[in-house]
């Protein structure tokens, strides 16, 4: 089985901050640091670093050469990525001192995906393989019908959540992994219904919801599985969802059960959360079974 990800690479520029900037405020920062991120790379990147077998297709400009180099170094196949006459995608990264950040986007080259393209990519891939979409790049919605008719299984973390969700055919969704304020949003109901009212909706979907310091949930078919956080200090919250995502995916595609998927992706973004940076804090899977043993006493 096969895993591609379709997604965006951003450089990510990252300050660290006292508190996030107010509006009409003029904030001197801590320091600043240059990290490769999106949420597209992030997510191969625990993929591959989690063991599966991982294609990154998206594009990058010429001045991103730096994240197809941390790519090919992670073991993520990197031939179906574009190289574009536009700037690279790149993020804007306040840090505050608790660990917690706020991101401002731009698209760039992560805008810039076509039908044809998508068609090229896709003829390399067949029926049971894993298809991963994140909500960073376009065509999302051309990406997942065409993936839909060649069989593809499709798992979809609905971020940055905006309008672009709802327009796109979600009863082809396998898979949905997203927060609980992202399930809130795409049900129009509260956090605390809508994991029910997701259920409701897209019967035969899997459901992986994140609830930060709470764990996380999963809810596939009519079975219920909890998994508990793990006490760390954090230091830099922006990869945790990637990395259980990629650690989750991994897990299930390698045929291990509900159980011990949500376990070790738990496990391994309580690893990245302790670190700073996206992409160089999320561990590799050795790093996550070391600290599952010694979690375990």
């Amino acid at each position: 089985m096969k895993i591609l990800n379709y997604g965006s690479l951003n450089i990510d520029h990252v300050y660290h901050v006292p508190h996030f900037v107010r509006p009409g405020e003029t904030l001197s920062s801590l320091d600043m640091q240059l990290f490769a991120g999106g949420k597209g790379l992030n997510q191969s990147i625990a993929l591959a670093r989690a063991g599966a077998d991982v294609w990154h297709a998206g594009a990058i400009g010429k001045d991103g050469g730096m994240l197809s180099g941390i790519l090919k170094d992670s073991n993520v196949n990197t031939g179906c990525l574009k190289i574009r006459d536009v700037p690279t995608g790149h993020a804007i990264i306040q840090i505050d001192e608790n660990g917690q950040n706020c991101i401002l986007l731009y698209g760039g080259a992560n805008q810039t995906m076509n039908r044809l393209e998508i068609e090229e990519v896709l003829s390399h891939f067949e029926e049971g393989d894993i298809l991963l979409l994140q909500n960073e790049i376009n065509e999302l919605g051309t990406i997942m019908e065409l993936a839909f008719r060649r069989g593809l299984k499709i798992y979809l973390n609905p971020s940055p959540m905006n309008e672009i969700i709802h327009e796109l055919p979600l009863s082809y969704v396998d898979c949905f992994l997203l927060n609980e304020v992202e399930a809130a949003d795409i049900c129009g109901v509260g956090e605390d219904e809508a994991l029910a009212v997701l259920h409701d909706r897209f019967p035969k979907a899997e459901l992986v919801l994140t609830l930060g310091s709470k764990g996380a949930v999963c809810m596939t078919g009519e079975r219920v599985f909890h998994q508990d956080s793990f006490p760390v200090e954090a230091v830099d919250t922006t990869a945790a969802g990637d990395t259980f995502t990629g650690f989750y995916i991994s897990a299930v595609a390698s045929g291990k059960d509900t159980a011990l998927a949500l376990r070790e992706a738990a496990a391994a973004a309580a690893i990245a959360v302790s670190r700073a940076g996206a992409a160089p804090s999320i561990p590799v899977y050795d790093e996550m079974a070391a600290f599952l043993k010694q979690m375990q006493g």
